[in-house]
């Protein structure tokens, strides 16, 4: 992995070889970077800084890096940086399935399938070298300066909000998910942040596994959150927009005994097939699994409903309007009493 193209970090020691030059070697560690408060002044933003602001930043649909949430980022494997609206800022997205490997098949997902993925395994001493460098990249104030960041305000792209296990398959899928979180619980309490969340993002399959129990319960020592996907009420739509071997009656579950250890947030896609949105049977359906949910002893901090923002594979498959989606949340807001925030 050749990283001579990326500008070099503040801190970073001097010489010809970057850390990274050699991919398989771990990265002397170097203090944390300074941490200001969340009420400084504007001046003092221009130090590297890991902190909240005292006000959330307003995330613009219009910026480039909110429109393009590639998982790409130079020639990096596993690591990536996107600004998240559901983050409300900048968000580390570490890719545990560069293979492409998923057990879902939803009709809305844009990871293109038909063309090899970048490594068949995950080299944990990579993902590590990789979070290092971009954490120090963003709070230096070299992300802001890149052509897809700089149109969002610096202090955007200096504040990581969270890392997130999020890929181009499902995260839960590898052997050792529990490593996984300890590797990037390493890397933020080096970096000084060790307040910053580390978030699952997941089709909620294999939240059942025994390395995944493991790994949320080192999450939640780390203001940890499940992500949790939800798309459908009934079997028949479940196969129908996540078109997944997996069990209808197991994803409930998992969501069930997983709200029953911590609070979940429900992330749930609502979009038109052949021109028809969900229909309120179904609509009702999905509202009856929450409250089953609920009622069963578990907790969900929120319902993160949201529609489409990117190509799919079918063209039958079609965005929500705004007032859409709003009524969608609405209807989910009434049968349930949740918190439901709308990302259209």
């Amino acid at each position: 992995m050749s990283l001579g193209n990326i500008p070099q970090a503040v801190g970073e020691p001097d010489g010809d070889e970057h850390p990274l030059s050699n991919p398989w070697c771990i990265a002397a560690t170097k203090p944390g970077p300074q941490k200001i408060s969340r009420f400084a002044s504007p001046e003092s933003m221009l130090a590297p800084m890991g902190d909240s602001p005292a006000v959330p930043i307003t995330i613009r649909n219009t910026w480039k890096a909110v429109v393009d949430h590639a998982r790409r980022y130079q020639d990096f494997t596993y690591v990536y940086p996107v600004i998240s609206r559901r983050s409300r800022g900048l968000s580390i997205g570490v890719n545990l399935n560069p293979d492409k490997q998923c057990n879902f098949d939803c009709v809305y997902c844009e990871v293109d399938r038909t063309t090899p993925g970048k490594a068949r395994d995950v080299r944990l001493d990579q993902v590590r070298d990789e979070l290092r460098w971009l954490i120090d990249h963003a709070l230096s104030g070299g992300l802001g300066l890149e052509a897809k960041f700089n149109d969002a305000p610096p202090e955007v792209s200096r504040i990581v909000r969270d890392v997130a296990f999020s890929g181009d398959g499902e995260p839960t899928m590898v052997s050792n998910f529990d490593v996984c979180v300890e590797v990037v619980a390493e890397v933020l309490r080096e970096k000084g942040l060790s307040e910053t969340k580390i978030v699952l993002i997941t089709d909620s399959a294999g939240l059942d596994k025994v390395s995944v129990r493991r790994g949320l319960s080192l999450m939640d020592a780390h203001h940890g959150e499940v992500w949790a996907k939800l798309d459908a009420g009934t079997e028949e739509y479940y196969r129908h927009i996540n078109r997944s071997s997996v069990r209808f009656d197991r994803i409930l579950s998992n969501l069930l005994e997983t709200a029953r250890v911590r609070p979940i947030v429900i992330q749930s896609l609502f979009l038109k097939t052949h021109g028809q949105p969900m229909s309120s049977i179904e609509l009702d359906a999905y509202c009856r699994r929450l409250n089953q949910i609920r009622d069963g002893g578990g907790t969900l901090r929120e319902v993160h409903a949201y529609t489409l923002a990117r190509p799919t594979p079918e063209a039958w498959a079609t965005r929500l309007s705004a007032e859409e989606l709003s009524t969608v949340a609405e209807t989910i807001r009434a049968q349930t009493g949740l918190r439901v925030e709308e990302f259209p």
